[in-house]
């Protein structure tokens, strides 16, 4: 959020004594209604998750404190921001929803709005399969990406692709960012109940497999909490709305946390594999 307060007054004050007792007060002021704010926020009833979903979202995302704690290292001392890459299908892309709704726009502002001084990009390209993201995989993440969030899959399990091709394609995506040294977010998916049980566990083991294969963060649902609730999806029952996505962040922001804590690491030298 940009500040736009000014630091010029409209007229001139005769006394510059008289314009620091004005400042002083509104500074108390302002802390003031921010506390009383802050306090309001804390008495949203226990179920609001239920009733409220935007607002839980604001609540556990802008006032919670935060799982991972920024700490000191060759990124600020930069002064350059980290760059996440959301590399996905139209989950990330935002598709049906307005501009700033998008997966990316949501969590950049929830990071941002815990400390991060962080970029999200977004990556996503409605109707992608794990090949179609494979194959665009070396433009898409630039040269100057410090994070990847890998949500790929949805669009071969809807169409019956053969799990072992998506295992494929996952697996040379991540082997390709594990060669650029990028620290990687795997957001797992599942497949329809339509195409059996043979078909469901094969695909939903491939997610853990290859995130304990490669060492990268796994966060195994990216639909969690989402999936098959009208209130919280558009029209067509696939597409999260702007209240899905808001549960989306709210709940995959501590592994996004982590991942910015390897992306850190990984700047002053350290493992990056620690967190995992």
């Amino acid at each position: 959020m940009n500040d736009h307060r000014s630091s010029h007054f409209p007229g001139q004050i005769p006394h510059l004594s008289m314009a620091r007792v004005l400042i002083n007060l509104g500074l108390i002021f302002a802390m003031l209604i921010a506390a009383s704010s802050a306090h309001a926020l804390e008495r949203f009833p226990p179920d609001m998750d239920q009733r409220k979903p935007l607002q839980s979202f604001v609540y556990r995302i802008f006032c919670a404190k935060p799982v991972a704690t920024l700490a000191k290292n060759a990124l600020a001392d930069s002064g350059r921001k980290i760059r996440i890459v959301a590399f996905g299908d139209s989950l990330t892309a935002g598709y049906g929803l307005n501009p700033g709704q998008a997966f990316p726009d949501v969590l950049q502002m929830a990071l941002k709005a815990r400390g991060h001084d962080v970029e999200v990009i977004n990556a996503g390209v409605s109707g992608d399969t794990t090949a179609a993201g494979l194959a665009r995989l070396d433009w898409a993440v630039g040269e100057d990406a410090d994070a990847v969030i890998v949500e790929l899959g949805a669009n071969d399990a809807l169409r019956g692709q053969p799990p072992v091709e998506t295992r494929a394609n996952l697996d040379a995506i991540l082997r390709r960012l594990d060669g650029r040294n990028i620290p990687v977010l795997l957001a797992g998916m599942r497949s329809p109940e339509n195409w059996g049980s043979d078909y469901r566990n094969r695909f939903d083991a491939i997610f853990g497999d290859l995130s304990a294969k490669h060492g990268a963060l796994l966060y195994p649902f990216f639909l969690d909490g989402v999936a098959t609730d009208p209130k919280l999806n558009q029209p067509d029952g696939l597409h999260p709305n702007a209240h899905g996505v808001a549960i989306i962040v709210e709940r995959i922001v501590p592994k996004v946390e982590e991942l910015i804590g390897n992306v850190q690491r990984a700047a002053t030298g350290q493992d990056r594999s620690v967190g995992r």
